[in-house]
């Protein structure tokens, strides 16, 4: 069981107290699954999953995206084999499917042991009261007026204990008539503690964004390059981040899935709602170390270490599609291409997942049973 217990726990409550698409044949498949096998897996996927072909693509921010990050550059050229993909996020209800199934604890409901935590921090760091010491997750904050400073998180973030997957939006909260609603306040461990129990796993950072294309190419959003099309595509913040939220998409933190139309493969909140991990290590290095190469890279799993100069004490996780969070001021990251580091053992409001599995996995588990 592991108790790191979020480096960025004492980092926000004592720093700040406290953010081509061309169809390709599976070649990985051909020896180890027949063509009609794999037929018959994708003419009948996975309850609540659908196939995603997989081809060749560009990877990173498209040249008309005016919005685009530094990280999300430069594009490069990535080809994935086909797998089946969770049609929405995570849900509540699924999620708590598995806690009945296992008796599981998240991160954010686990007691904190100060001795594991402060190996990952600065030395000297000293240790936060008691008080502070306790399980909980970080929950969103409205500000009462104008940020001038969008680089300092702790202004609408705040450190909350009691707060967790079963108490999202507080601690006298529940998911009384959230039971559709993405799950939230969940780690990367906690995520792949899910995968495990599903016989599933974690998608990497290509094979999110591919399927989050729905088989465009080249387009900033997964529906075109057209902006003001993004209230009726996605659950994102409309009016000024973080004082006033317009509701005009409809919801004022996350919407139950499938709430807007999906994607071109049929998945849902691939943009907005919530953030979604992957596999990858998040490495500011890693996209130009991709091009240098100068091939295409074939199912790529991502840097082999986290590396953030802005974060150099927290191993990050690449999180993908932004969330009920986004703007245009604040990160904008309803565009495919976007990417976001969070630390792999701490969870917040706005961060779920889904998950995926190959046909090989499939078989595997076939075999087993």
């Amino acid at each position: 069981m592991c108790f790191k217990k979020i480096s960025i726990v004492v980092i926000w409550a004592l720093v700040f107290i406290g953010c081509k698409n061309k169809n390709t044949t599976n070649n990985v498949y051909e020896n180890a699954i027949t063509k009609t096998t794999l037929d018959s897996l994708i003419a009948n996927p996975p309850e609540g999953m659908v196939w995603i072909p997989g081809g060749t693509f560009l990877q990173g921010a498209v040249p008309q995206d005016k919005m685009a990050m530094m990280h999300e550059k430069p594009q490069h050229s990535v080809t994935v084999d086909g797998f089946f993909m969770d049609i929405t996020e995570i849900t509540n209800a699924q999620f708590s499917k598995f806690v009945d199934a296992t008796g599981y604890l998240t991160v954010a409901e686990r007691e904190i042991d100060w001795e594991l935590m402060k190996k990952q921090l600065p030395a000297g760091t000293p240790k936060p009261h008691d008080s502070i010491l306790q399980p909980g997750s970080l929950l969103f904050k409205k500000t009462k007026s104008s940020v001038p400073n969008l680089y300092d998180f702790s202004q609408w973030w705040q450190w909350a204990i009691g707060v967790n997957w079963k108490h999202p939006n507080g601690a006298q909260s529940t998911l009384e008539g959230k039971e559709n609603h993405p799950v939230v306040h969940i780690s990367y461990q906690d995520a792949e503690a899910y995968c495990k129990w599903a016989g599933k796993r974690l998608p990497t950072e290509a094979e999110w964004e591919f399927a989050a294309r729905g088989n465009r190419e080249n387009t900033t959003y997964f529906w075109g390059d057209e902006r003001s099309k993004l209230a009726k595509q996605a659950n994102s913040w409309e009016g000024e981040f973080p004082v006033f939220n317009t509701l005009e998409d409809g919801f004022e933190r996350t919407a139950p899935v499938k709430s807007y139309p999906p994607n071109g493969f049929g998945l849902y909140d691939m943009a907005g709602n919530v953030w979604e991990f992957t596999s990858d290590w998040y490495n500011v290095n890693y996209y130009n170390e991709l091009l240098e190469t100068d091939s295409v890279a074939i199912n790529p799993k991502g840097a082999n270490k986290a590396y953030n100069p802005n974060n150099l004490y927290i191993e990050e996780k690449i999180i993908k599609g932004g969330s009920f969070l986004c703007s245009d001021s604040y990160c904008a990251s309803y565009r495919v291409s976007s990417r976001m580091g969070t630390s792999s053992d701490s969870s917040a409001e706005h961060v779920g997942f889904r998950t995926v599995v190959t046909p090989e996995m499939l078989l595997l588990i076939s075999t087993h049973n």
